[in-house]
């Protein structure tokens, strides 16, 4: 049904742009060494703030193209699952102090969402297309 595609459309591309705007926050507001600093606060290896970028750069514009979409959404699933840790301690509200967990774990399942329903419409490479 086209509504259906037209629906993954609208969820791949908030998750891409949703990426990407997280990858530009870390380079453009807290810097790459002041989020690497972060996460090594957090109990994260040193510079693992770089590959965590990398990966939401490379990831969100996959997504955001249709390009190998779902299989971003869910290699992007452990970057979730870290976000999610170092907010748990804060509960469940993402506007508590310091942020709770409900966002990341929203995302992880709208990723997972993803993965299952496609691309949906004007997808540069659509569900079933050869290499």
């Amino acid at each position: 049904m086209m509504q259906t595609a037209y629906a993954f459309t609208l969820l791949r591309v908030a998750l891409g742009v949703m990426w990407l705007a997280h990858a530009l926050l870390k380079i453009v507001v807290f810097t790459l060494p002041g989020a690497d600093q972060f996460f090594v606060a957090h109990g994260f290896p040193a510079h693992s703030a770089y590959v965590v970028v990398a990966a939401e750069l490379a990831g969100g514009l996959m997504i955001l193209l249709g390009f190998h979409g779902r299989a971003a959404s869910l290699a992007l699933l452990p970057v979730l699952a870290g976000a999610a840790s170092v907010h748990l301690p804060n509960g469940w509200v993402f506007t508590a102090n310091g942020g709770g967990w409900e966002y990341p774990a929203f995302l992880m399942i709208a990723s997972v969402v993803h993965a299952l329903g496609g691309d949906g419409a004007l997808a540069l490479r659509p569900a079933g297309a050869q290499p």
